[in-house]
């Protein structure tokens, strides 16, 4: 069972300066819900973003440990707009 703790702190180490929170949607430590608000996906491609977020938990993800991950990436300006 995976700690969201333990998950968002890989994923700031990896993405500096993002802000992020994730959300255990099933209870069962394998399904979360992550959006991530960083400056460094400025000029990326929403699929590029979410490989950014993959990539510091793809040894999770091989092992099946995280089984599922659900994305909302965005950048501060972007954010700024949805959240509204």
């Amino acid at each position: 069972m995976l700690d969201p703790v333990m998950l968002k702190a890989r994923l700031e180490e990896a993405l500096p300066g993002a802000t992020i929170e994730i959300r255990d949607t099933t209870g069962t430590g394998d399904h979360f819900e992550a959006r991530v608000v960083s400056p460094s996906f400025a000029g990326l491609s929403m699929v590029q973003q979410h490989q950014a977020v993959y990539a510091p938990l793809k040894d999770l993800l091989a092992t099946g440990e995280l089984h599922a991950l659900a994305l909302k990436t965005y950048t501060p300006e972007q954010w700024s707009k949805v959240k509204r």
